[in-house]
């Protein structure tokens, strides 16, 4: 994980487009300790990494040097009240941490799986450190009469400063609404809801989204196809891009993420499979890409994936 020579870098970049081969993907970067996570996100703290995942009212794990991981409690040590509406087993999922005016919030989903009886809530800290959260409530929820699901929430932080929440799974895909900074809860005057990927294929199996903004463009990585069934898992990663944060995003061949298009980041490889789940962080190194995927040499034991993100002479992002 650490930089590479350019001409090494410039070789990589071009691998990708030899045919699309998995060949071609790098393996995830070298991590040891506590690391087997589901949807993970993490962030570099004063005091060391964070890492924040799914279950166990979002499992925390820290790292001194972004290699040994250490787990390290939970999020919260209570469940929120609210959270048994939409989970009967009060299990939160898909946390995106990130520090905003000197304070740390954590937008997380609580569902069940196959659901949309779901909601996107909101935890403030001051530290970012396990035990230090203090939830602010629901943000945003869907039903089962919804067309689309409340799950798998990301902050962006747009050009201009406004505030938007991408979030989806399956039924019409990645949603977006904007946030009040102040509450960061959604803005009163914006009731929106933006559409920024989907596909035309049932069940419609985009999720998971992520967007940053590089250069002039917001690039939105997205999961697609089938999470969690380890080894039979089919998940991978794509991104479009856009010049605006509500969109509309296109891949790399100018397909619209609203009609399937998406240019493949990341999927499986040898025995790294079903890569997805992604966030994506900006370390003293460059930006990182920290993904979940199933280790075929583990009976498809879901393990933590990082790599860092490299940008070709066109403004795409590769892994290395």
């Amino acid at each position: 994980m650490r930089r590479l020579p350019r001409i090494i870098v410039a070789a990589l970049a071009a691998l990708p487009l030899l045919g699309g081969s998995a060949l071609a993907y790098p393996d995830p970067g070298r991590v040891t300790g506590d690391v087997v996570v589901h949807d993970p996100t993490m962030i570099h703290t004063p005091s060391g990494y964070v890492l924040y995942s799914t279950h166990g009212y979002l499992e925390a794990r820290t790292s001194a040097d972004r290699i040994a991981f250490t787990r390290a409690g939970s999020a919260f040590g209570s469940p929120p009240s609210w959270w048994r509406t939409y989970s009967s087993g009060n299990d939160p999922w898909a946390p995106d941490i990130s520090l905003q005016g000197g304070r740390y919030l954590m937008y997380y989903a609580v569902s069940s799986f196959g659901s949309n009886n779901s909601a996107i809530g909101l935890a403030t800290s001051s530290t970012g450190r396990p035990g230090s959260w203090t939830d602010q409530g629901v943000v945003y929820a869907s039903s089962t009469s919804s067309d689309h699901n409340a799950i798998d929430p990301s902050l962006l932080v747009d050009a201009s400063g406004r505030w938007w929440l991408s979030f989806g799974s399956y039924w019409t895909g990645i949603r977006m609404i904007r946030l009040n900074p102040s509450t960061g809860k959604r803005l009163s005057s914006d009731q929106t809801l933006y559409h920024l990927a989907t596909r035309p294929d049932a069940p419609y199996a985009v999720e998971a989204p992520a967007i940053i903004r590089h250069g002039s463009f917001y690039y939105l990585f997205a999961s697609y196809d089938r999470c969690c069934a380890g080894t039979d898992s089919t998940y991978k990663i794509k991104v479009g891009r856009s010049s605006s944060p509500t969109g509309p995003y296109a891949d790399r061949s100018g397909r619209s993420m609203l009609s399937g298009g998406g240019t493949m980041v990341l999927e499986t490889h040898g025995r790294f499979i079903g890569p997805g789940g992604q966030s994506i962080m900006h370390d003293s190194d460059g930006d990182l890409l920290v993904y979940h995927y199933y280790d075929g040499a583990a009976s498809g034991t879901p393990k933590l994936g990082i790599n860092l993100l490299g940008w070709d002479s066109a403004g795409w992002p590769y892994v290395y």
